[in-house]
């Protein structure tokens, strides 16, 4: 069964002179950037460049907000108050939607990122904080994140359109969350490997997790990090089969 697919990937994640990842090879591929907003990664300069550069190439920019952890990369746990943490994403949000206007196009969803995503699917707090930033921002902007989560399940009681998303390049535990960075096999590097758990889980909606069960998994945006070993490599040989199985690739969200 054919279907439309979004491709997203993690952008935007250098800062000053430190580069990670190749963006523009990556915004050739990819419908969806999640664009780093300075809480984790990236600074004015990096976020006004890959703005334009997807807003050039027709992709829809996110804003991948985060905790406030520059030195961690935004994958320590912190355990940010519910106010503050409601500032600190309204700010983030606006700070790339800034470089996005000046590119002629405007942020079009949001995506949590790293620790904040992972401690948001059970965190009712900080979910609530991350949706209410959204729902006060802009209450049309949709929210990507894990299905059967906490925070996609927030996000839709207080009026957001959350956005189930599945990821390429990570591995699943038996009960539905990503296996942990700390653990072994925890990102999968294998392209052939990647490329058929994907095609099984758009055209199935099921994914293998590490313990061998077959977990249901509906899924309308697939994440390829960007700062994978071969992310582009990666990125562009699934969508490739995706487009060969009969599958379209187009974005999940435009601007209004």
């Amino acid at each position: 069964m054919s279907t439309v697919i979004d491709l997203n990937s993690d952008l935007g994640e250098g800062f000053g002179q430190w580069r990670l990842g190749d963006d523009e090879a990556l915004l050739s591929i990819v419908t969806s950037a999640n664009v780093a907003c300075g809480f984790h990664a990236g600074d004015p300069s990096v976020m006004r460049r890959v703005c334009e550069a997807a807003a050039a190439r027709g992709v829809a920019i996110g804003a991948q907000v985060s905790y406030w952890d520059l030195p961690g990369f935004g994958r320590r746990f912190i355990d940010v108050e519910p106010d503050v943490l409601v500032n600190e994403v309204v700010y983030q949000i606006g700070a790339l939607d800034g470089f996005a206007r000046l590119a002629g196009t405007r942020v079009s969803y949001v995506k949590p990122h790293g620790a904040l995503y992972n401690a948001i699917v059970h965190h009712e707090e900080q979910a609530a904080a991350v949706a209410e930033a959204v729902r006060r921002y802009d209450p049309a902007l949709p929210v990507l994140g894990l299905p059967g989560s906490v925070w996609l399940r927030i996000a839709a009681e207080v009026g957001l359109t959350p956005v189930h998303e599945a990821f390429a390049d990570r591995a699943y535990t038996p009960e539905g969350t990503l296996v942990p960075r700390g653990r072994p096999n925890a990102v999968l590097h294998d392209p052939e490997v990647i490329v058929d758990r994907c095609l099984r889980m758009v055209a199935e909606g099921v994914v293998e997790a590490v313990d061998g069960t077959t977990l249901p998994i509906d899924v309308r945006s697939l994440c390829v990090h960007g700062d994978t070993p071969g992310a582009v490599e990666i990125a562009r040989r699934l969508r490739f089969e995706l487009e060969r199985a009969g599958h379209t690739p187009r974005p999940f969200s435009v601007p209004a």
